[in-house]
């Protein structure tokens, strides 16, 4: 068995994919978004180990309510790609077992995606910012690597839902949604966008770190905007 590092597991997840899901947090993360709400899955030796036998025998506990709701399960984080050799074997695991899988993701991570994207049934795809210099400034990282993980997405067959968080004065705009549309358009199997609006739940994590929190003062976003941002990504039905 294969053993790996998770934050913590929800079990009856609704926002996390299609039906109820169990939702495993992984742990580590090398992406410092602004607007994180689990700093506390940063770090690749928090967490706690376990072995993808253990693991997937409480999965298989939850079948009765997967099926039930065309649920599953959803391996989030954190980077679930940083940790490709544990998330292949439960993706294996899980697909031998017949449960429906969906990887959330920034795609910043290591390991053959190709491979992971063979055993994975569907993407939840966190798509940072539109520019790069942009997703540098937000979320540390090179958007190069994230346009590779579209390159991979792009060579598979799962199923991709992509996600953008909407933060007041940084990814609100109209010509930022519109270049973000534009990448959107290059994901040949994009189901489904969700604009997700900037909140502040996860403030008072920073505080029992000792972390700062970048983005202090900043109010969650009004959802009527919400709206009107979904229109220029032609959502609305």
């Amino acid at each position: 068995m294969v053993k790996g590092r998770i934050h913590s597991i929800e079990s009856m997840g609704l926002v996390d994919g299609p039906g109820i899901r169990t939702v495993v947090f992984m742990q580590g993360c090398a992406l410092r978004c602004a607007y994180c709400h689990n700093p506390d899955t940063w770090s690749l030796t928090g967490g706690y180990e376990v072995d993808s036998g253990e693991l997937i025998e409480k999965l298989i506990k939850f079948k009765p309510y997967y099926k039930s709701s065309v649920g599953g399960v959803t391996f989030s984080g954190g980077e679930p790609l940083l940790q490709p050799e544990f998330l292949l074997e439960m993706l294996k695991l899980c697909r031998k077992n017949n449960i429906h899988t969906a990887v959330d993701t920034a795609g910043f991570g290591l390991g053959d995606y190709d491979e992971l994207l063979k055993y994975t049934d569907l993407v939840l795809f966190d798509l940072k910012h539109s520019t790069r210099s942009g997703y540098d400034s937000l979320a540390c990282g090179d958007m190069g690597k994230a346009l590779e993980f579209i390159e991979a997405l792009n060579r598979s067959e799962a199923k991709v839902w992509i996600r953008h968080v909407v933060v007041p004065g940084l990814t609100d705009s109209a010509e930022h949604i519109k270049k973000l549309r534009e990448i959107i358009g290059t994901v040949k199997n994009a189901e489904k966008v969700e604009l997700l609006p900037y909140h502040t739940m996860g403030v008072g994590k920073y505080a029992a770190l000792g972390i700062p929190y970048k983005l202090e003062g900043v109010p969650p976003i009004d959802k009527e905007i919400i709206k009107e941002l979904e229109k220029l990504l032609d959502l609305q039905d």
